[in-house]
């Protein structure tokens, strides 16, 4: 680990210059200048004296920064073809995430599984053709530009009810596909 230029990037952020960071912890401004450029290691007690200035502490600073990913293109969707379905994962191991978005197309008069009822919401929005969502005793259409939210406590399908295909963007949360 890079602790000096942690250090910097930390006082930066706070908008403290090197000097008023040095008078905090009773150091000196040439011995931040070290320990930024990584000349010198601070003790455990100096360090604990720094974080503390710096509105952290030992836990947070050495913590590994979590380098998650916030953007995906094609090459990172997983595809599944059944039944006259394609399935997109878009959010590559989004079942460990709170939401799955999943593209969906459905070829004319094909249907997703029937889904029983389970905790949880599902949303879609149609991008091309028009879809019916049964949803236990009910059905509703849905056509290209428009969208559907339901819980999921009842029953549950989609089908392409039109004569060409289908698609649509399907978040369910939680995860179940």
């Amino acid at each position: 680990m890079d602790i000096g230029s942690k250090i910097k990037r930390l006082r930066l952020q706070l908008n403290l210059s090197q000097a008023e960071l040095a008078d905090r912890c009773e150091l000196t401004k040439g011995y931040i200048s070290q320990l930024e450029n990584d000349v010198t290691s601070p003790s455990i007690a100096t360090l604990m004296d720094i974080l503390d200035a710096l509105g952290t502490d030992l836990a947070d600073f050495f913590k590994k920064e979590d380098d998650e990913r916030i953007v995906f293109s094609a090459e990172d969707f997983i595809e599944k073809r059944e039944d006259g379905m394609l399935l997109k994962w878009i959010i590559p191991n989004a079942q460990k995430n709170e939401m799955e978005p999943v593209m969906v197309e459905l070829m004319a008069g094909a249907s997703t599984s029937l889904d029983f009822p389970h905790d949880g919401e599902e949303f879609g929005y149609v991008l091309e053709g028009r879809v019916r969502i049964e949803l236990g005793k009910r059905n509703y259409v849905c056509k290209k530009g428009e969208t559907f939210y339901y819980t999921a406590d009842k029953s549950h399908r989609i089908t392409n009810c039109g004569k060409s295909n289908a698609k649509f963007l399907w978040i369910s949360t939680p995860p179940n596909f």
